[in-house]
């Protein structure tokens, strides 16, 4: 396969992990022969929009929440027969079951269309369905699925995973799932630079109190399912016990919500300090020289700054839906608690008293788990492998 196809709703940086792990693949895809181009349904004039190395076609901005566009169909009846494969990035909204129902006219027509895979970034684990504060979502996402996603799902080529345990629940989720093909291709990213000074002051010039003091890192989205609210308050019952614990910052897109509103107003008079979303330096940065990264997440299909934070030999502690515990746990590349108050106090306290010379250890062990499993030089390759396998 020469020539693939990517479609996405959208390659915001804010819009959280898919559209990054595309960039991370893109080049290393580009290195084995293969180009790879990006239609989303971004404006036309988003300001993220012309920093990529690869073509990136934006035909939006879709409307209504489902990401409506009469866009996209003209576009994939003109373009689709030019790729090898394409692969649908998501669920739920109109990327997905627009592309699928295009290219099934088209294949029905007997126009030459590539092999069609989707890959649903853990969209279809149970949380989604069972979290209380999705309760209309849940319903939502059903009566979808009865009447759209069943029939991609079901229809396309193959499903595509990040981890083995993302695989096993989806099957979990909805009646009637039966894909053709369930694929663990896995995932990487690229490896990040290396460690300068110049890092280090981008992201002290964002947080000064980081320049005299041990800080623990959490870098994501500042989203209700990421268990931020549980680190806070785990975090104020062992600084009411000890006042000289590593600061704690908070770093990710989101704050101006609701919810952001809240977690600042639980951190109020504790030595917690909000970044807002860190780019470039700033984050590898912050990366660098975080103590621990810690993410208390209530569902993560894959956590590329998880695997970020492995790359830059800093230690995790993470909750067990993080799809990839398993594997930290096992390589000893990280701390793995329960995703509740009760747990995350735990893993808070694990931290706390850990010996140096074992953080040290668990550090190495971080950068030797990336580089054996999750650099995106490797995982291309794989993905490579598996695709032409269903040539």
């Amino acid at each position: 396969m020469k020539k693939h196809l990517r479609v996405i709703a959208s390659m915001d940086p804010a819009s959280g992990g898919p559209c990054q792990g595309i960039r991370n693949s893109i080049p290393a895809l580009q290195e084995l022969g293969i180009t790879t181009e990006v239609v989303c349904l971004d404006a036309t004039d988003a300001s993220f929009l012309g920093k990529d190395e690869f073509k990136i076609t934006a035909l939006g901005p879709g409307k209504t929440p489902y990401g409506y566009t009469a866009a996209l169909k003209p576009w994939l009846e003109q373009h689709l027969g030019d790729y090898d494969c394409a692969i649908i990035h998501g669920l739920w909204l109109y990327t997905s079951f627009g592309t699928y129902h295009t290219w099934k006219q088209l294949k029905d027509a007997g126009k030459q269309v590539p092999k069609l895979f989707v890959m649903p970034h853990g969209m279809l684990d149970p949380y989604f369905q069972k979290a209380p504060e999705r309760r209309f979502k849940a319903m939502r996402n059903r009566l979808f699925w009865q009447l759209l996603e069943k029939q991609v799902i079901n229809g396309v080529d193959g499903v595509l995973f990040t981890c083995e345990q993302e695989l096993l629940l989806a099957r979990t989720t909805f009646p009637g799932y039966h894909p053709k093909a369930e694929l663990n291709v896995g995932y990487g990213i690229q490896e990040p630079p290396q460690k300068t000074r110049i890092q280090q002051q981008a992201f002290l010039e964002q947080c000064p109190q980081a320049a005299t003091q041990p800080y623990w890192l959490f870098l994501s989205r500042i989203h209700q399912k990421k268990g931020v609210d549980l680190l806070i308050q785990a975090y104020r019952s062992h600084y009411r016990q000890n006042p000289h614990i590593p600061i704690l910052v908070i770093a990710g897109p989101g704050l101006e919500t609701p919810y952001g509103a809240h977690l600042k107003n639980l951190a109020e008079g504790l030595p917690i300090y909000f970044m807002g979303m860190l780019q470039g330096d700033a984050k590898w940065g912050a990366l660098y020289g975080a103590d621990w990264f810690i993410l208390p997440s209530h569902q993560e299909n894959f956590g590329i700054a998880v695997v970020e934070a492995l790359a830059c030999s800093t230690p995790v502690a993470i909750s067990k839906p993080v799809n990839i515990w398993r594997e930290i746990s096992d390589a000893r590349a990280g701390l793995v608690f329960t995703d509740d108050l009760e747990g995350v106090t735990s893993g808070l306290e694990h931290l706390l008293v850990l010996e140096e010379r074992l953080k040290q250890e668990y550090a190495h062990s971080a950068r030797e788990l990336y580089q054996t499993r999750y650099r995106v030089a490797e995982a291309a390759a794989y993905l490579k492998q598996i695709l032409q396998q269903h040539e």
